[in-house]
């Protein structure tokens, strides 16, 4: 059960690392004047992995005749992501009372880029941290045997 635990973490991961693909590709589409079911379709095209599967889930049914807005809640049930669940919500909104699809998928990705953007940048911050750990009991000592430990043991010769 642990396994199945941790595969299911690790699928979820590898689709939120895809979202900000998936929210790019669609917002393109949204401005090219294309409704969000066929900006979705589009989308899923463009990423690959268990984000496009699960995407490609969700417009089967459709095509097979399940309901759009049901089919889009379904979607968020199986990949609890915050982002997944704004995108819905824009698709959602567009749908009930005619919002801009193109704004809010615009400013979507615009976020989702902003985030992806803040969370290298921490990353980024935090690797000089963990790399001290090598540097100082990896690196160093073995400087000190190749540089120091020569000089001390030619100077001992010398004073013999």
């Amino acid at each position: 059960a642990h396994l199945v635990d941790l595969r299911a973490q690790l699928r979820l991961r590898r689709i939120d690392r895809d979202i900000p693909l998936l929210l790019d590709a669609m917002s393109s589409a949204a401005l090219a004047g294309l409704p969000p079911q066929s900006a979705l379709r589009r989308a899923a095209a463009v990423v690959d992995g268990p984000l496009a599967e699960e995407v490609r889930t969700t417009i089967h049914a459709v095509d097979l005749g399940a309901r759009w807005r049901d089919q889009l809640d379904s979607l968020v049930a199986r990949c609890p992501l915050r982002d997944l669940a704004r995108a819905v919500g824009v698709m959602s909104r567009t749908d009930a009372v005619g919002a801009s699809f193109a704004e809010g998928m615009r400013a979507l990705a615009r976020q989702g880029r902003d985030a992806r953007r803040a969370k290298l940048a921490q990353r980024a911050r935090t690797a000089p941290v963990k790399m001290l750990f090598p540097l100082v009991f990896l690196v160093l000592p073995a400087f000190l045997l190749l540089t120091v430990v020569p000089l001390l043991v030619a100077t001992l010769d010398r004073i013999r």
